[in-house]
């Protein structure tokens, strides 16, 4: 998972199975909480499966401001280039 497509790949099909979303509804501008409906449940078990993805620790302030599928690929992929 080491460019921008890759990772939004994983997570668009993490997302689809996790919270039965069909893939092509899952864009980059997709909003999580209005498009997609997650809660703020449904986030936490998002972050324990992108942790599995990454390998690396998640700090929740990393994620704050994260609202669109876009925002959580631009953390991940900053998170994978520290």
């Amino acid at each position: 998972m080491h460019n921008r497509e890759a990772i939004q790949s994983q997570i668009s099909a993490v997302m689809s199975e996790l919270f039965e979303l069909d893939a092509s509804n899952i864009t980059l501008e997709s909003r999580l909480y209005e498009d997609l409906d997650i809660d703020s449940i449904d986030a936490v078990d998002l972050m324990v499966e992108l942790k599995k993805l990454t390998g690396k620790k998640i700090k929740p302030e990393d994620f704050k401001s994260v609202r669109t599928l876009g925002d959580i690929v631009d953390a991940v992929e900053k998170l994978m280039n520290t």
